[in-house]
């Protein structure tokens, strides 16, 4: 909205012509979603207490987690504001990428927001059911799949890291793809969501590697000296995921350990919906499983978890997703979430690394 009604006046006033450029509207949609985050969260935060929108802690996990029980939930609305608002202010509106990512952000914040409503209503730690959740992701997803290949102008051809030649064609194969790797994302951001601030660091990262990705995916020169997919407009997307990075770091604030309030799945699935995105659109889809390493290791640790029981009648773990084994190993919570988010920085590193190496 802003580039639209202030980047026209740079014919007039010099000064204006710097709305052209993605990284400074990037810069600014960061800022944007931090005063919004810092501004509406107390309020959000007082409004949940009062209305007693508090967590419901499952029976079955660790004890430790009992205290914190009616911590007020559902704080990834305030994660949704801060992302959408700024990325309407500072993004040039005319681009496709950033209404299919806004879908699929918004869409998935919007079940995660039924899943949480239903838990609170019913004051159990169940929400909707799992075949209700992977339906509604699924449908959401497969919008955004079907927009996507039926724009002309993009590949639908997957993209290996390390290796420049490897880019086989899927053709009809590239909608489940799609919607895949986007509800795959988000039920693993969902996953990783259960100790405070261990979800929105890793996402924070993320965030920010495919910032750079959307931004050289975008630069038709960059692209072709870096030897990775050209994707025209897809730059606009690093604005979308600096206002990520504002409204994680914003949340942070409220969210680290003690958390003041929790995100709730409205924000787990809304983030992992939106990496996801962005990882399609940016052609860097298997990347994701560097950048989110501890994503795939959170959504791992269950299913090894499920299979070895039932086929083997034995755990691996303590208990699952992987953090709380650590935590019954009797690691301090903050402990955890440190070193996972030092492994993330780690893994951005590795994706990166990526650039260079094909």
């Amino acid at each position: 909205m802003l580039y639209h009604l202030l980047y026209p006046l740079h014919s007039e006033f010099s000064g204006f012509y710097v709305f052209r450029y993605i990284t400074f509207r990037a810069i600014y949609a960061t800022i944007t979603a931090l005063i919004i985050s810092f501004i509406i969260g107390p309020w959000l935060i007082n409004k949940l207490s009062n209305l007693q929108i508090g967590e419901c802690i499952r029976e079955f996990g660790p004890e430790s987690h009992f205290k914190k029980a009616g911590t007020p939930t559902m704080g990834g609305t305030l994660i949704l504001l801060a992302v959408v608002i700024p990325t309407l202010l500072w993004v040039d509106l005319r681009n496709v990428y950033i209404w299919i990512t806004l879908l699929t952000t918004v869409g998935f914040g919007a079940v995660g927001f039924a899943d949480d409503w239903r838990k609170i209503k019913n004051k159990t730690s169940d929400g909707l059911s799992a075949r209700a959740k992977m339906l509604w992701l699924s449908g959401i997803s497969l919008i955004a799949a079907l927009i996507l290949y039926n724009y002309t102008s993009f590949e639908t051809t997957l993209v290996f890291p390390f290796f420049k030649n490897l880019r086989p064609e899927l053709g009809l194969f590239f909608i489940p793809f799609v919607v895949f790797v986007i509800v795959g994302a988000g039920n693993a951001v969902n996953l990783t969501d259960g100790l405070d601030g261990l979800a929105i660091g890793p996402s924070i990262i993320a965030a920010g590697t495919y910032l750079l990705f959307a931004y050289l995916a975008g630069n038709a020169r960059l692209a072709e000296y870096l030897q990775i997919s050209s994707v025209q407009g897809a730059g606009e997307l690093a604005i979308f995921c600096g206002a990520m990075i504002g409204a994680g770091l914003g949340f942070l604030w409220f969210n680290t350990y003690p958390a003041q309030v929790f995100m709730g799945d409205v924000g787990s699935l809304a983030l992992g919906g939106a990496l996801g995105t962005v990882a399609v659109i940016t052609k860097h889809e298997l990347v994701l499983v560097i950048v989110g390493g501890i994503f795939v290791l959170e959504t791992l640790s269950v299913i090894f978890q499920v299979a070895s029981y039932r086929l083997l009648g034995k755990r691996i773990f303590r208990m699952a997703p992987i953090h709380h084994h650590f935590e019954l190993k009797g690691w301090p919570e903050p402990k955890i979430i440190v070193r996972f988010w030092i492994i993330s920085i780690i893994l951005a590193l590795v994706a990166l690394s990526t650039l260079k190496l094909r």
